[in-house]
């Protein structure tokens, strides 16, 4: 990762690099799996109010100056009541859980170990808030889904070397908009956990 840099963006720097962050997120989240099509005011909203969430991390890579990469995550008593919901149904403390949220990635930086180092992050921002647990969730598409790109890579031998496993029945839906869609349609999304 040579010239490649990580740090905890809080407070005033959050501020500065959030309109980096966002794009970012539009641009990553546009490819498949999600196929999200962006707001820059909600992306903002969204990263300020996690920002703002006790016990909330944001980690960015740097190269020189530039941002290429961005980490969320935060307790998971903390996130929406689509997220918690799961998690409650089955008797899980939530009080216990951090949810690692989301990273983006620009394409020609991955491979390098950045996804490794985020995942390490927020781990240890989970570890200093006590918490025994870590998961994180991903949008479920059918093997046969049309738009599925000829060289599409899932995560899933990454996340499972990271010690994550997906947790069965430990799904949830969440609302939003698709490239080339007028309205928000609901999402099936699938939670992987571990112990820390």
């Amino acid at each position: 990762m040579s010239g490649i840099t990580t740090e905890i963006l809080t407070g005033a720097r959050l501020e500065k690099g959030l309109d980096a962050v966002v794009g970012l997120r539009i641009e990553v989240f546009r490819a498949f799996p999600y196929l999200y099509e962006g707001s820059l005011d909600y992306e903002r909203r969204y990263l300020t109010k996690l920002a703002a969430a006790p016990g909330a991390v944001i980690v960015v890579a740097r190269d020189g100056k530039r941002i290429v990469g961005a980490s969320t995550g935060l307790p998971l008593a903390n996130e929406h009541d689509e997220f918690k919901a799961p998690f409650l149904a089955q008797g899980f403390d939530i009080a216990t859980i951090f949810y690692c949220a989301e990273s983006v990635l620009s394409a020609e930086y991955r491979g390098r170990g950045l996804g490794h180092a985020f995942f390490d992050s927020r781990e240890a921002q989970a570890r200093k808030l006590g918490h025994s647990r870590s998961t994180f969730c991903a949008v479920v598409r059918a093997e046969d889904d049309p738009r599925r790109p000829a060289d599409y890579r899932p995560l899933d031998g990454f996340w499972t070397k990271r010690q994550y496993h997906p947790v069965k029945g430990l799904v949830t839906a969440y609302r939003w908009t698709e490239i080339g869609a007028e309205t928000e349609s609901e999402q099936t999304l699938q939670f992987w956990m571990r112990d820390l």
